[in-house]
């Protein structure tokens, strides 16, 4: 296969419920192979869609009470599972306000034991074994710069040889995020840059979009883990990153971190090298260049 037609090859990913490999629906496609893949589309993304005055205008019309119309017809088209709602359906006053609902307790279960990490999001996930060395995210050919992900020359030389996971969550997903695993947690620092789209559609053409976005990192210091960090990444029309937690404090796998309002976006965990085993499906798939879809809570990996 060209290298143009991976570029425009459906996504594909494995579902760890049904045990199938599916074809992603993505919201807003047509658009988004124009912004990324046309020389037209990608000027605009330069001049005004990668800006942040432009997520920040499209943030604020899905606050206005008029947005919630769109609620209904959202849930309707792609299928949302109303009854995880902690809130009914119909209680939200804004588009933003049904897309960083809170769900029920029970909707998402967390994987237990203090050596298990889990998925801090619903989303389609990408495990890459050993971050300095792999070559094939979203397309072969593409290396990490793990020093510009995290504004650190310091941090990368720590973090060197370390295991990553990208959870790319769309925007038919439920988009809070938490922690992963328990431990103290730093505080939440922000990484300034622009908003441009975590899909594997913009990825594929240029993953320095993962260090050039605008990302809000926190490090957690684990028992069982070590250290490792938590890292958000913003992405065209996410209003904002909205940390919910306490610096300094403890937290439990599983609460609450934080939330994006609306867009699609992605959360990335960093491990130390040697510190986690990711589960057999995640680099099974990873290896044939898949992501696998699964949700907030259930079991990605174990301590080594």
């Amino acid at each position: 296969m060209s290298q143009n037609k991976l570029f425009e090859a459906p996504i594909e990913f494995f579902n760890r419920h049904s045990g199938e490999v599916e074809t992603e629906s993505v919201y807003g496609e047509a658009f988004l192979r124009w912004a990324y893949g046309n020389p037209l589309g990608r000027l605009t993304v330069e001049l005004a869609v990668k800006r942040l005055w432009f997520s920040r205008w499209y943030g604020w019309r899905m606050d206005q009470p008029a947005s919630s119309e769109k609620v209904a017809p959202f849930i309707r088209d792609y299928g949302v599972n109303v009854d995880d709602f902690l809130d009914s359906a119909d209680s939200y006053g804004s588009f933003n306000e049904f897309f960083y609902r809170k769900l029920k307790p029970s909707a998402r279960p967390i994987a237990v034991g203090e050596t298990v990490a889990a998925f801090p999001a619903d989303g389609r996930h990408l495990a890459i074994e050993n971050v300095s060395a792999a070559d094939s995210f979203y397309i072969k050919g593409q290396r990490f710069d793990l020093a510009k992900f995290l504004g650190s020359d310091e941090l990368a030389a720590e973090f060197e040889g370390g295991s990553m996971l990208i959870s790319r969550l769309c925007p038919v997903d439920y988009h809070r995020y938490h922690f992963p695993v328990s431990g103290k947690a730093g505080a939440a620092r922000i990484l300034d840059g622009s908003l441009r789209s975590v899909s594997p559609l913009a990825l594929r053409r240029k993953l320095s979009i993962l260090w050039e976005n605008r990302r809000m990192m926190t490090e957690v210091q684990s028992d069982a883990f070590g250290k490792m960090i938590v890292m958000e990444v913003g992405a065209t029309c996410v209003g904002g990153m909205h940390p919910t937690f306490e610096a300094g404090n403890h937290v439990e796998k599983g609460a609450d971190k934080g939330y994006f309002s609306f867009g699609g976006s992605c959360v990335t965990t960093v491990y130390k090298k040697g510190a986690i085993r990711f589960d057999d499906d995640l680099l099974e798939q990873a290896a044939a260049g898949r992501e696998v879809y699964a949700k907030m809570g259930e079991q990605c990996g174990v301590v080594v």
